[in-house]
């Protein structure tokens, strides 16, 4: 208990000795490096669908706690290569954030370190294209954790499927609103069928669902490669600039 009656889980003494032995031990080298968004048809590339839990919205100073995600592989989504891992971390209180996504403070005392947790997970993601719901902030979050607990930077590309939508789907009632539509709208539009939402792998699945479709829609306007997706996005964004 700290002074204000919080109560602390501190591993400062976990985290040195990982800090001075176990992080200088990963092959780091040895990580795959990422794919280019380039001419690799959509159908051929490994698409890995990102989502972390925080203890918050802050990119600069909250913490990922939690990190789901799903492979997409010619165009299925493939159960057999998900991810779930949580991260050991020093939570001074039980903030609302973490009570939304139901991880409690034992779990996140009791998780696993960083440094392996991160290191495993891109390992996993290998030569991949990351895909995320309003994925500048899976981004930046990512990118700041792997920084800060592996001494790695980020070079993998993300595209954010709340631009592939609208992208795709420009008629929709959806792609017209002036609202930013978040991703439970799309479950909706799209009439999918998610339960047990808002915790980390769970969330990366139900965003899966909605690649699966968005991947097809691509196929049926002739967007066959990244590098077409890519600029169907820049496209539509261009437009929506003009329009305002």
């Amino acid at each position: 208990m700290n002074s204000k009656g919080e109560k602390l889980f501190s591993f400062s003494w976990f985290k040195g000795f990982l800090d001075s032995n176990h992080k200088s031990q990963l092959p780091l080298g040895d990580l795959p490096s990422p794919q280019a968004i380039d001419s690799t048809s959509l159908q051929d590339t490994r698409f890995v669908v990102l989502d972390l839990e925080t203890t918050g919205l802050n990119i600069h100073k909250d913490q990922v706690i939690a990190i789901g995600a799903v492979a997409v592989e010619n165009g299925e989504i493939q159960l057999g290569q998900s991810f779930e891992r949580t991260l050991l971390r020093t939570l001074k209180k039980l903030d609302s954030t973490v009570l939304i996504h139901g991880i409690s403070p034992e779990e996140v005392a009791n998780g696993e370190a960083p440094e392996q947790a991160l290191f495993d997970f891109m390992n996993y993601a290998g030569e991949t294209v990351f895909l995320a719901y309003h994925a500048p902030f899976d981004q930046a979050m990512l990118s700041r954790t792997l920084k800060k607990d592996l001494g790695l930077p980020l070079k993998h590309h993300f595209i954010d499927v709340a631009d592939i939508a609208p992208a795709l789907y420009p008629n929709s009632e959806l792609s017209r609103s002036i609202k930013n539509m978040g991703l439970d709208d799309w479950i909706s539009h799209f009439d999918l069928n998610v339960s047990n939402r808002h915790n980390a792998s769970a969330d990366a699945l139900a965003t899966a669902e909605i690649v699966l479709i968005l991947l097809r829609e691509a196929e049926k306007q002739d967007i066959n490669s990244l590098s077409q997706l890519s600029n169907k996005i820049k496209s539509y964004k261009n437009l929506q600039r003009m329009r305002s």
